[in-house]
Protein backbone atom coordinates (compact mmCIF):
# COMPACT_ATOMS: atom_id res chain seq x y z
CA UNK A 1 0.00 0.00 0.00
CA UNK A 2 1.73 3.35 -1.07
CA UNK A 3 2.37 6.41 1.00
CA UNK A 4 3.71 9.40 0.46
CA UNK A 5 5.47 11.22 3.31
CA UNK A 6 6.46 14.44 3.74
CA UNK A 7 7.58 15.98 7.85
CA UNK A 8 4.79 14.71 10.15
CA UNK A 9 2.12 13.95 7.22
CA UNK A 10 1.58 10.69 5.76
CA UNK A 11 -0.59 10.25 2.74
CA UNK A 12 -2.21 7.16 2.03
CA UNK A 13 -3.00 6.96 -2.06
CA UNK A 14 -3.97 4.38 -4.71
CA UNK A 15 -3.22 4.40 -8.35
CA UNK A 16 -4.32 2.76 -11.41
CA UNK A 17 -4.39 2.91 -15.54
CA UNK A 18 -2.23 4.55 -17.54
CA UNK A 19 -1.82 7.78 -19.71
CA UNK A 20 -2.15 11.34 -18.58
CA UNK A 21 -2.50 11.90 -14.94
CA UNK A 22 -5.62 12.17 -13.34
CA UNK A 23 -6.27 13.36 -10.19
CA UNK A 24 -9.17 12.37 -8.02
CA UNK A 25 -10.15 13.94 -5.08
CA UNK A 26 -13.13 12.29 -3.55
CA UNK A 27 -16.67 14.16 -1.77
CA UNK A 28 -17.39 13.53 1.54
CA UNK A 29 -16.46 16.49 3.23
CA UNK A 30 -13.44 16.20 5.57
CA UNK A 31 -14.02 12.20 5.30
CA UNK A 32 -13.04 11.97 2.25
CA UNK A 33 -11.27 8.58 1.04
CA UNK A 34 -10.24 6.35 -1.49
CA UNK A 35 -13.01 3.99 0.05
CA UNK A 36 -15.64 6.21 -0.10
CA UNK A 37 -15.27 6.76 -4.15
CA UNK A 38 -16.59 2.90 -4.05
CA UNK A 39 -19.50 2.65 -1.68
CA UNK A 40 -20.72 6.18 -1.84
CA UNK A 41 -20.49 7.79 -4.44
CA UNK A 42 -22.59 8.32 -7.80
CA UNK A 43 -19.72 6.93 -10.01
CA UNK A 44 -15.86 5.78 -9.03
CA UNK A 45 -13.37 7.70 -11.86
CA UNK A 46 -10.77 5.26 -10.63
CA UNK A 47 -12.31 2.18 -12.36
CA UNK A 48 -14.66 4.26 -14.77
CA UNK A 49 -11.41 6.17 -16.45
CA UNK A 50 -9.03 3.66 -15.53
CA UNK A 51 -8.52 2.97 -19.79
CA UNK A 52 -8.69 6.72 -20.32
CA UNK A 53 -5.78 8.21 -17.82
CA UNK A 54 -3.38 7.14 -15.14
CA UNK A 55 -5.82 7.60 -12.23
CA UNK A 56 -4.60 8.74 -8.82
CA UNK A 57 -6.27 9.40 -5.19
CA UNK A 58 -5.64 9.76 -2.10
CA UNK A 59 -7.14 9.62 1.36
CA UNK A 60 -7.54 13.47 2.32
CA UNK A 61 -5.11 14.30 5.85
CA UNK A 62 -6.90 13.10 9.29
CA UNK A 63 -10.15 11.70 7.39
CA UNK A 64 -11.84 9.22 9.40
CA UNK A 65 -12.04 5.79 8.05
CA UNK A 66 -8.70 6.59 5.83
CA UNK A 67 -5.22 6.09 6.70
CA UNK A 68 -3.48 9.05 5.53
CA UNK A 69 -2.46 11.58 8.63
CA UNK A 70 -1.07 14.97 9.67
CA UNK A 71 -0.73 17.95 11.53
CA UNK A 72 -3.89 20.47 11.88
CA UNK A 73 -2.73 23.53 10.61
CA UNK A 74 -5.53 25.87 11.93
CA UNK A 75 -3.70 29.17 10.01
CA UNK A 76 -3.72 27.31 6.66
CA UNK A 77 -6.55 24.66 6.67
CA UNK A 78 -6.86 24.61 2.44
CA UNK A 79 -3.85 25.33 1.81
CA UNK A 80 -2.11 22.26 4.07
CA UNK A 81 -4.84 20.15 2.00
CA UNK A 82 -3.38 21.81 -1.64
CA UNK A 83 0.08 21.02 0.39
CA UNK A 84 -0.38 17.32 0.67
CA UNK A 85 -2.28 17.07 -3.11
CA UNK A 86 0.67 19.11 -4.89
CA UNK A 87 3.74 17.22 -3.28
CA UNK A 88 1.79 13.56 -3.91
CA UNK A 89 1.81 14.57 -7.91
CA UNK A 90 5.84 15.61 -7.32
CA UNK A 91 6.39 12.68 -5.33
CA UNK A 92 5.21 10.62 -8.56
CA UNK A 93 7.12 13.01 -11.11
CA UNK A 94 3.54 14.67 -12.54
CA UNK A 95 3.53 18.58 -13.53
CA UNK A 96 0.43 18.85 -14.96
CA UNK A 97 -1.98 16.76 -14.68
CA UNK A 98 -6.29 16.90 -15.00
CA UNK A 99 -8.02 16.95 -11.77
CA UNK A 100 -11.89 15.36 -11.14
CA UNK A 101 -13.40 15.21 -7.64
CA UNK A 102 -16.66 15.64 -5.71
CA UNK A 103 -17.84 18.03 -2.85
CA UNK A 104 -15.52 19.31 -1.10
CA UNK A 105 -13.06 18.79 -3.93
CA UNK A 106 -14.57 22.06 -5.81
CA UNK A 107 -13.05 24.25 -3.00
CA UNK A 108 -10.41 22.24 -2.70
CA UNK A 109 -9.81 22.30 -6.76
CA UNK A 110 -10.60 26.62 -6.85
CA UNK A 111 -7.54 26.17 -4.05
CA UNK A 112 -5.45 24.13 -6.06
CA UNK A 113 -5.83 26.35 -9.28
CA UNK A 114 -5.42 30.05 -7.38
CA UNK A 115 -1.68 27.78 -6.02
CA UNK A 116 -0.65 26.27 -9.40
CA UNK A 117 -3.02 27.06 -12.14
CA UNK A 118 -0.29 25.92 -14.66
CA UNK A 119 0.02 22.80 -13.66
CA UNK A 120 -3.95 21.57 -13.68
CA UNK A 121 -4.80 21.40 -17.11
CA UNK A 122 -8.48 20.96 -16.74
CA UNK A 123 -10.81 20.37 -13.79
CA UNK A 124 -14.13 18.52 -13.39
CA UNK A 125 -16.16 19.66 -9.80
CA UNK A 126 -18.86 17.24 -9.38
CA UNK A 127 -21.28 18.06 -7.00
CA UNK A 128 -18.95 20.62 -6.14
CA UNK A 129 -19.81 22.17 -1.97
CA UNK A 130 -19.92 26.01 -1.53
CA UNK A 131 -21.63 28.47 1.33
CA UNK A 132 -25.43 28.62 2.11
CA UNK A 133 -26.20 31.91 3.54
CA UNK A 134 -29.30 30.77 4.97
CA UNK A 135 -27.29 28.02 6.80
CA UNK A 136 -24.13 29.94 7.54
CA UNK A 137 -23.06 27.38 9.82
CA UNK A 138 -23.64 24.10 7.97
CA UNK A 139 -20.28 22.57 7.41
CA UNK A 140 -18.98 23.53 11.05
CA UNK A 141 -21.99 21.74 12.37
CA UNK A 142 -21.59 18.98 10.18
CA UNK A 143 -17.67 18.47 11.07
CA UNK A 144 -17.74 19.32 14.46
CA UNK A 145 -19.99 16.45 15.13
CA UNK A 146 -19.13 14.12 12.25
CA UNK A 147 -15.45 14.60 12.24
CA UNK A 148 -13.86 16.13 15.07
CA UNK A 149 -14.78 13.78 17.71
CA UNK A 150 -14.05 10.60 15.98
CA UNK A 151 -10.32 12.27 15.20
CA UNK A 152 -9.75 13.26 18.80
CA UNK A 153 -10.84 9.57 20.20
CA UNK A 154 -8.01 8.46 17.59
CA UNK A 155 -5.25 10.84 18.35
CA UNK A 156 -4.96 12.10 21.80
CA UNK A 157 -3.02 15.49 21.27
CA UNK A 158 -6.00 16.74 18.94
CA UNK A 159 -8.89 18.28 21.17
CA UNK A 160 -12.16 19.84 20.26
CA UNK A 161 -10.61 23.33 21.06
CA UNK A 162 -8.24 22.95 18.16
CA UNK A 163 -11.12 20.89 15.96
CA UNK A 164 -13.22 24.07 17.05
CA UNK A 165 -10.28 26.92 15.55
CA UNK A 166 -9.49 24.61 12.66
CA UNK A 167 -13.37 24.71 11.43
CA UNK A 168 -13.75 28.03 12.09
CA UNK A 169 -10.35 28.93 10.10
CA UNK A 170 -11.46 26.84 7.10
CA UNK A 171 -15.27 27.85 7.43
CA UNK A 172 -16.86 30.31 9.30
CA UNK A 173 -14.02 32.97 8.57
CA UNK A 174 -14.39 32.44 5.06
CA UNK A 175 -18.27 31.90 4.49
CA UNK A 176 -18.94 33.02 1.14
CA UNK A 177 -18.78 32.18 -2.30
CA UNK A 178 -17.01 28.72 -2.52
CA UNK A 179 -14.65 29.34 0.63
CA UNK A 180 -11.34 29.50 -0.69
CA UNK A 181 -10.91 31.94 -3.29
CA UNK A 182 -13.03 35.43 -4.92
CA UNK A 183 -15.80 35.71 -7.54
CA UNK A 184 -12.95 37.70 -9.02
CA UNK A 185 -10.47 34.92 -9.04
CA UNK A 186 -12.95 32.83 -10.97
CA UNK A 187 -13.91 35.27 -13.08
CA UNK A 188 -9.85 35.58 -14.80
CA UNK A 189 -9.68 32.19 -14.51
CA UNK A 190 -8.58 30.52 -17.67
CA UNK A 191 -8.45 26.99 -17.04
CA UNK A 192 -11.16 24.84 -18.46
CA UNK A 193 -13.89 23.76 -16.13
CA UNK A 194 -16.70 20.92 -16.27
CA UNK A 195 -19.23 21.91 -13.31
CA UNK A 196 -21.34 19.31 -12.42
CA UNK A 197 -24.22 20.73 -10.19
CA UNK A 198 -26.20 19.73 -7.15
CA UNK A 199 -29.14 20.56 -4.93
CA UNK A 200 -28.99 19.59 -1.20
CA UNK A 201 -27.84 21.41 1.30
CA UNK A 202 -23.94 20.64 1.16
CA UNK A 203 -24.30 21.43 -2.53
CA UNK A 204 -25.77 24.43 -3.30
CA UNK A 205 -27.29 24.68 -7.00
CA UNK A 206 -26.81 28.45 -7.15
CA UNK A 207 -23.08 28.41 -6.54
CA UNK A 208 -22.30 26.11 -8.69
CA UNK A 209 -24.01 28.08 -11.27
CA UNK A 210 -22.35 30.98 -10.26
CA UNK A 211 -18.85 29.38 -10.75
CA UNK A 212 -19.85 28.48 -14.51
CA UNK A 213 -21.08 31.92 -15.05
CA UNK A 214 -17.94 33.29 -14.07
CA UNK A 215 -15.44 30.81 -15.30
CA UNK A 216 -14.92 31.95 -18.76
CA UNK A 217 -13.70 28.63 -20.00
CA UNK A 218 -16.92 26.16 -18.15
CA UNK A 219 -19.39 23.89 -19.30
CA UNK A 220 -22.21 22.54 -17.70
CA UNK A 221 -23.74 18.54 -17.80
CA UNK A 222 -27.24 17.71 -17.61
CA UNK A 223 -29.27 18.79 -14.35
CA UNK A 224 -30.25 16.44 -12.30
CA UNK A 225 -27.81 13.96 -13.12
CA UNK A 226 -28.11 11.56 -10.29
CA UNK A 227 -31.40 11.13 -10.54
CA UNK A 228 -31.06 8.05 -13.10
CA UNK A 229 -28.49 5.69 -14.26
CA UNK A 230 -28.79 7.02 -17.26
CA UNK A 231 -28.27 10.32 -16.50
CA UNK A 232 -25.05 9.49 -14.70
CA UNK A 233 -24.15 7.45 -17.47
CA UNK A 234 -24.59 10.59 -19.66
CA UNK A 235 -22.55 12.69 -17.14
CA UNK A 236 -20.07 10.24 -17.03
CA UNK A 237 -19.83 10.47 -20.60
CA UNK A 238 -19.38 13.95 -20.88
CA UNK A 239 -16.47 14.34 -18.63
CA UNK A 240 -14.57 11.64 -20.28
CA UNK A 241 -15.33 13.84 -23.10
CA UNK A 242 -14.43 16.97 -21.55
CA UNK A 243 -11.14 16.03 -19.97
CA UNK A 244 -9.85 13.71 -23.34
CA UNK A 245 -10.48 16.98 -25.34
CA UNK A 246 -8.74 19.09 -22.85
CA UNK A 247 -5.60 16.50 -22.81
CA UNK A 248 -2.29 17.58 -23.91
CA UNK A 249 -1.95 16.61 -27.77
CA UNK A 250 1.36 15.26 -26.92
CA UNK A 251 -0.19 12.60 -24.21
CA UNK A 252 -2.80 11.52 -26.88
CA UNK A 253 -0.14 10.37 -29.50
Amino acid sequence: MPFYERGDTRIFYEETGSGFPLMIIPGGGLNSTIEGLRTSHPFNPLETYKDDFRCIAADLRNANGGQSSGPLEIDRPWDSYSDDQLGLMDHLGIDKFLVIGFCIAGPMIHNLLSRASDRIVAAAMMQPSGFRPEIPDLFYQNNITGWGPPLCDKRPEVTMELVHDFLTSMYTNRGDFVFTVTRDFVRSLQTPLLIAPDDVPAHPYEVAMEVAGLAPNSEVTIYPWKDTQEHIDQTVAHARRFLKTHEPVAAKA
